[in-house]
């Protein structure tokens, strides 16, 4: 999976990119190719905002979050991307049935 990180008003940090390619992979196995990931990690006073584009096989996925802490902010938005791509697996499996 291609990944492209933006990070506004926040210092690019080396850990967040790694943390968030560590649970994108986990993603992989629900998609049938490899597809691209765009995305954008900001912050406003307190608030961390976490946006996500996946774009791959006849997929166009957005998710956003936020939360206090940045880290809760990427669990919250991985699960909602992996609630959309179980649910779409799922229509598809229906279809051909």
């Amino acid at each position: 999976m291609q990944l492209t990180v933006t990070f506004k008003n926040l210092d690019p940090s080396e850990s967040i990119k790694t943390y968030l390619h560590s649970k994108l992979d986990r993603l992989d196995k629900l998609l049938h190719k490899p597809g691209t990931v765009d995305a954008v990690i900001r912050t406003e006073k307190v608030r961390n905002i976490v946006e996500i584009n996946l774009l791959a096989d006849r997929l166009d996925i957005h998710a956003k979050e936020e939360n206090t802490d940045m880290f809760a902010a990427i669990n919250l938005v991985i699960d909602k991307i992996k609630k959309q791509l179980i649910k779409n697996k799922e229509k598809i499996q229906e279809h051909r049935s």
